[in-house]
């Protein structure tokens, strides 16, 4: 069984549990990796000793800009605001 998920990395960020995160490419929710192993071993009821191998190729690396977040124009947002309320 062969899953693709995108890795973002990101050591600056505020939060321990967003530095590393893994993503589905379709859905972008985060993989349950029991649940994969659980579906790979099948439904029988019992413990089991299992080997996972997890290969990592890079597939695509994806520039991300220093600045991550967009700055917002509040003059262009207030022009916005007034236009929409004369019309």
């Amino acid at each position: 069984m062969i899953k693709h998920y995108i890795l973002s990395l990101n050591p600056t960020a505020k939060h321990d549990w967003d530095r590393c995160i893994l993503r589905d490419p379709l859905t972008a929710k985060r993989p349950d990796l029991a649940k994969l192993v659980t579906e790979a071993v099948g439904a029988d009821t019992g413990s089991y000793l299992v080997s996972v191998n997890i290969e990592v190729k890079i597939l695509e690396q994806a520039a991300v800009p220093y600045a991550e977040q967009l700055s917002l124009n509040v003059t262009d947002v207030n022009e916005k605001a007034q236009l929409r309320d004369a019309a």
